[in-house]
């Protein structure tokens, strides 16, 4: 065992064990918060801003994936108050169809990120040269993110080390040509770690290698996002910050869909974490279907009734 290894271990060895009694009721308790109508109307919209817009089909084609860049633009084509998502999110063949359709869209497509999955997505069963060579496709056709999925076999056999330097990589593999680099999401696909104190591992080693954000999951695999889950990760990047200076940022993703859902997951970030975090930039949802049942509920407040399903586009 090498001096980096063994210092690794000590790390995440004296990390404390999660109460998972205390935890699962915490988030519980968090997750049962009521707010009032104008605070609603807040969250909605900031949740909509937070949208990671989704496609990792087999089946995705150009044409999806222009449509889903111009709904990430123009959620709402018949509200200009309706804010953009945070990103549109694709596989790295998908990467310049949603720059390009960002690029001829409206000045709102300046806010607007292309994120792809990367390093064999979901599984992570490949190469580290094969992973590499993934991001390094993703970033050269212009990806404003990579979500890069973690080895979990490694991770469970305690292979740490080949964890954090296949992180390590993977961050040096996103600088640009200009000096910049694409924004690294580290995916650590929480329903295969079987526990809470794995989670909190987890985290921490990502965030000790570079990681811009961490990622619940994949949407692959069941469980997804959770709440305690997400409450183990927002006490780490806290808590990290809090150590380091360093501030990352954090994005459940799979099996959110509901507008009360999202609000769940905003009340427990400023409950846990603060308001540093309410913002696209340290907080982001992964979905498909979210999006439109925000847009639903948005046109519920401003109306008083529920539009009819033709409302929002299926995507």
């Amino acid at each position: 065992m090498t001096g980096a290894t063994a210092s690794l271990r000590t790390i995440l060895g004296g990390l404390p064990g999660v109460d998972q009694v205390g935890l699962e009721a915490r988030a519980a308790g968090l997750g049962t918060r009521s707010i009032k109508t104008t605070s609603k109307q807040w969250a909605i919209d900031l949740a909509i801003s937070m949208v990671d817009l989704t496609t990792l089909e087999g089946s995705d084609t150009p044409g999806k994936v222009r449509a889903l860049a111009n709904k990430a633009m123009h959620p709402d084509p018949t509200d200009s108050t309706c804010p953009s998502a945070a990103a549109v999110c694709v596989y790295p063949d998908m990467v310049a169809v949603a720059k390009q359709t960002l690029a001829t869209g409206s000045g709102r497509a300046g806010t607007l990120k292309v994120a792809s999955v990367a390093t064999a997505f979901p599984s992570g069963r490949a190469s580290l040269e094969v992973k590499l060579a993934d991001v390094r496709d993703a970033v050269a056709a212009g990806a404003d993110e990579i979500d890069m999925v973690i080895d979990r076999g490694a991770f469970l056999a305690g292979d740490f080390q080949l964890v954090f330097d296949e992180i390590v990589a993977t961050k040096e593999m996103c600088v640009r040509g200009d000096g910049t680099h694409a924004h690294l999401k580290v995916i650590f696909e929480t329903g295969e770690l079987q526990t809470y104190d794995n989670v909190r591992k987890a985290s921490w080693l990502a965030m000790m290698a570079g990681a811009d954000f961490i990622k619940t999951s994949t949407g692959k695999v069941q469980p997804a996002a959770t709440l305690p889950v997400t409450l183990v990760m927002l006490e780490a990047v806290r808590d990290f910050r809090a150590e380091t200076g360093r501030q990352v940022g954090v994005k459940p993703a799979g099996g959110i869909r509901t507008s009360k859902d999202a609000i769940k997951y905003l009340v427990m970030v400023n409950e846990i974490v603060g308001d540093d975090w309410l913002d696209p930039e340290w907080f982001r949802f992964g979905a498909s279907s979210l999006l439109n049942d925000l847009l639903l509920q948005r046109q519920k407040m401003a109306t008083g009734r529920y539009s009819g399903p033709d409302y929002v586009t299926l995507d």
